[in-house]
Parts: structure tokens; C-alpha cells; sequence
């Protein structure tokens, strides 16, 4: 912001001596003098010719005097909109958006509970779902965004923020739509024989750890090949690409327009819902536990 010496300056300049700025600023003229040799001091340059007819401006001080009520002015409304974006941001709820974690599952959450929060709007925060930078987006909650809504399984995601469970998503296959099984609508898990079924590596997820179990136990049939604990579109361009079959949940139908999402006979689901930061501030709590209230009503 701008120095507060230069409102001195300018009361000098008009005033045109030390001993008139100082009754104007009801502050004695030896401070007027000493905040004047402070400005010169650190702009380190002359500003002030000290004449016994008053003061005169030099030449530097024409040039800071023209551009000094400018500078007063946008800083006074730079701080009046930085207060705005202040209390705006009070009042907003920003939400993550991406690919694999698209918003629309908050929004109709959000037009369910908004009653309860007259004053808030929502604003929409893009990010992306690069499997080797998906944590590092989820460790934002609280700084980037409010609240996630998606599928939370991870244990690594579990361990950086808060879940809500809302509900469950079906697991499905997904298969290019040249593929053998793609006119089908409903597969057993022995349609799946002879295919090489891409899932996340074992380790992060307790229900995708559990199918691949039971494939490996009792249908060795099938091949895995494993992909890395979180998906992204290369992952689906991936099962696009090599016509191999892709373990996917029924809210990801339309991620990849080459695919086809195809429900499976297994009673396979993964639960979805909100995430928010451990150290959400007082009204992301309050949202919550309206949703949560919200919820044992449907119940």
C-alpha cells in the first residue's frame, strides 16, 4: 500500500511551508519536518527546496506530488475491494470440480440444504484428476476448496481429510465399443473369461481389494493387470487403446465417449460422498451436519 508519509507531502505542498501543514494536521511542525526528511530518506531523493519565502517543490517533487493523490486514492480502493473479496469469501463455498469428480452430485445436494444458508453462493474450482497429483489436490481442502464430492475408498485420501458417506456407486466394466462384449447389457463375471480386467493395484482399497480376491481365487480366468491406485483419462484411454476391459463405477459412463459401461452380476459397489478438510472452518461444519440431518430424513 502506499506510504502514509505522502499524505504529509501533499498537505506541505499545498500549504507551501512546514509551520501551515502542521496546523492543518494538528501535529506540531518539527514532526512535519522529520516525516518530510523521512520520505526524502527513503525514496533518496529531494523533493523539498527550503527557501525562506516557504517551500518549493523540485523538480522530483513535481512528478511525486502529480501521482501521489493517484496513488492515495487506488490504494484506498484496492482495500475497500480487498475487503469485498473478504467478505465475499466469507459468505462463498468453493467447490472442486474435475473430470472424475465432477460437481453436479453438490449441486443437487446444494439445492437440497441452500435454504439453511441464504447469504452463500458456490464457486467452482477446476482441478485435475493426474493420478500422481491427485493428493496433492485433496491436501487443498480448506485452502483451495471447501469441499469435494466424489468416490472415497482411498486410504490414502482418507488420511488427509474428512468423508461423509452419501451413498454407494455400483461397480461396473467398462470396453471400447469395438469390443466382443460391447452389445451386451448385462455381463456375468464368466463373460469376463479370457479378458485382461485393468483395476488399481492392491493396497489403497479396501472394496477393490476384496474383488480382485475373489477373481484371483475363484476365476483365475480372468487376467489383471494392474493400474496405478488412482484413475485419470489416461487410464481410460488406456482400456480404449488396448481393448483390454476396465473395472469402472456407473458414474463414470460418460468420462470416455470410445467406451461402454456395462453393469456386471457381482454385488460389487464403493461409497461416495463429501470431502472436507480436518480443519474446516465453523459454517463448512454447519453444512455438513444439515447435510447429515438431511440425510436421516430420506433415510
Amino acid at each position: 500500500m502506499y506510504n502514509s508519509l505522502l499524505d504529509t507531502f501533499i498537505m506541505v505542498a499545498d500549504c507551501g511551508s512546514f509551520t501551515n501543514a502542521a496546523q492543518h494536521l494538528y501535529i506540531s511542525s518539527t514532526a512535519v519536518m522529520k516525516q518530510m526528511n523521512a520520505l526524502e530518506n527513503h525514496l533518496n531523493l529531494p523533493l523539498l527546496k527550503r527557501t525562506p519565502a516557504g517551500i518549493r517543490l523540485t523538480a522530483e517533487g513535481k512528478v511525486i506530488y502529480q501521482d501521489a493523490k493517484f496513488m492515495i486514492d487506488y490504494s484506498k480502493k484496492s482495500i475497500e475491494c480487498a475487503r469485498a473479496a473478504h467478505l465475499s469469501a466469507d459468505t462463498t463455498f468453493c467447490v472442486g470440480t474435475s473430470l472424475l469428480n465432477p460437481a453436479k452430485p453438490f449441486m443437487d445436494l446444494w439445492y437440497r440444504v441452500n435454504k439453511d444458508f441464504p447469504d452463500y453462493k458456490l464457486h467452482l474450482v477446476p482441478f485435475e484428476d493426474e493420478h500422481a497429483g491427485i493428493l496433492s489436490e485433496v491436501e487443498k481442502l480448506g485452502k483451495k476448496f471447501d469441499f469435494l464430492i466424489g468416490v472415497c475408498d482411498s486410504k490414502a485420501w482418507l488420511t488427509r481429510c474428512n468423508f461423509l458417506q452419501l451413498g454407494r456407486y455400483k461397480k461396473m466394466v467398462a470396453v471400447s465399443r469395438e469390443h466382443r462384449l460391447a452389445g451386451k447389457k448385462r455381463l456375468s463375471i464368466e463373460d469376463l473369461y479370457g479378458e485382461t480386467l485393468m483395476m488399481v493395484e492392491r493396497g489403497d482399497s479396501s472394496v477393490n481389494d476384496f474383488l480382485r480376491n475373489d477373481l484371483e481365487k475363484h476365476h483365475p480366468q480372468i487376467r489383471i493387470e494392474s493400474t496405478p491406485k488412482f484413475y485419470d483419462l489416461s487410464v481410460f484411454n488406456c482400456c480404449a487403446e488396448t481393448k483390454n476391459v476396465l473395472l469402472t463405477i456407473e458414474c463414470w459412463a460418460d468420462v470416455h465417449p470410445g467406451l461402454v459401461t456395462i453393469p456386471v452380476n457381482w454385488d460389487y459397489d464403493i461409497p461416495y460422498g463429501l470431502l472436507y478438510s480436518e480443519h474446516a472452518p465453523e459454517d463448512v461444519h454447519r453444512f455438513v451436519d444439515v447435510v447429515k440431518a438431511q440425510c436421516l430424513k430420506t433415510e
